[in-house]
């Protein structure tokens, strides 16, 4: 058993683990391990909305997106998913990631102008950029099982042993490396600019982002029953929850997508990705919230019944970013879409 916070990062804790060192977590979890060399991630999602069918000049940015992505210094690695949001807009989210930030601020620059910049084409349909470049120290993986890295993960030089700091309360907390010594509370409040076309989010400190995701293509006939039965229905419920009333309790906003295969194959795995005030208003919805509460319930009770021969693959990453660590970046896109659903109005620039 080790710890999930790798021995580099590891120091002398001001604050607390939530649970004592004779802990014994129910089943085995592993997290992804990092070079040490790697002190900064870039997770960079880019968005493309339109209000029917996507037109062929939104299907020629996806393929230049995807061009860009094999230029130098592009992403090692990227994933796309798919989604129809609560105003009941088409939308593909490509999400890229990089373990240097030096190769990014290299890359991004001609990539932004061309998606959210002047070089974009007004084609009848929107755009946006919502990025975060965290330190190591500022976000946590956590995986059901070997074999398979999904995200951020994909970048890792591997994977952890089997963790301690899981299936409690508070285990996403103490597996990131800033919960030895902060409480990474957040400080301020979102504003919205708009430069031309642009709306840029000016952010708060200390914001969060999960993405957690299932991957059911690996079970069999009961196994899937089972999930697409008794799980899904109430992910969903979780999901669309958090889309329609998430503000309420925390949550900027929340996307449940399905991941697009190559091609555009529709795939057997879905995640959902939201935003944010703050660590512990994500943890306070996982804690007691009914939704979550039920969403928990149908987890163990799937967990608890097939056990080991469990097929189902879980996975997330959690990350909570500084002010001068993220981006976010609309053009012509609704007012509900990510970060423009934390504000009430937008200022001139």
């Amino acid at each position: 058993m080790e710890s999930a916070i790798p021995s580099h990062l590891q120091t002398a804790r001001t604050r607390h683990r939530r649970v004592g060192d004779d802990y014994a977590p129910p089943y085995p979890s592993f997290v992804a391990r990092h070079k040490p060399s790697v002190t900064r991630v870039v997770m960079a999602y880019f968005g493309l909305q339109s209000g029917g069918a996507a037109p062929v000049a939104a299907e020629q940015a996806l393929a230049q997106l995807a061009s860009d992505f094999a230029a130098a210094d592009g992403p090692s690695h990227w994933d796309r998913a798919s989604y129809v949001d609560e105003a009941g807009f088409n939308n593909i989210v490509t999400v890229a990631y990089w373990d240097d930030r030096q190769k990014f601020d290299r890359w991004f620059p001609a990539a932004r102008e061309r998606w959210t910049g002047d070089q974009r084409t007004d084609n009848g349909f929107g755009t946006f950029i919502e990025a975060l470049y965290p330190a190591v120290e500022g976000y946590e993986t956590l995986f059901s099982s070997l074999g398979r890295p999904e995200g951020v993960a994909v970048l890792a030089d591997g994977m952890s042993g089997e963790v301690l700091e899981h299936a409690y309360w508070g285990g996403m907390r103490d597996r990131i490396p800033l919960s030895q010594t902060s409480e990474m509370a957040p400080s301020g409040a979102p504003r919205a600019i708009r430069e031309g076309a642009r709306i840029r989010i000016i952010p708060h400190d200390n914001l969060c982002l999960i993405r957690s995701g299932q991957d059911w293509g690996d079970t069999e006939a009961a196994e899937r029953k089972m999930y697409l039965g008794d799980v899904e229905p109430v992910l969903r419920e979780g999901m669309d929850f958090l889309r329609d009333q998430g503000r309420s309790i925390g949550c900027y906003a929340n996307r449940y997508m399905t991941v697009v295969g190559p091609g555009g194959a529709t795939t057997e795995k879905s995640y959902g990705m939201s935003w944010w005030k703050s660590l512990s208003a994500l943890e306070r919805w996982a804690e007691s919230h009914p939704t979550h509460v039920r969403i928990f319930g149908a987890a163990m009770k799937y967990l608890s019944t097939l056990g080991p021969a469990a097929k189902l693959r879980l996975y997330h990453e959690v990350t909570v970013a500084r002010a001068d660590e993220q981006l976010f970046e609309y053009v012509d896109c609704h007012p509900q879409t990510g970060m423009l659903n934390a504000v009430q109005t937008v200022d001139a620039a």
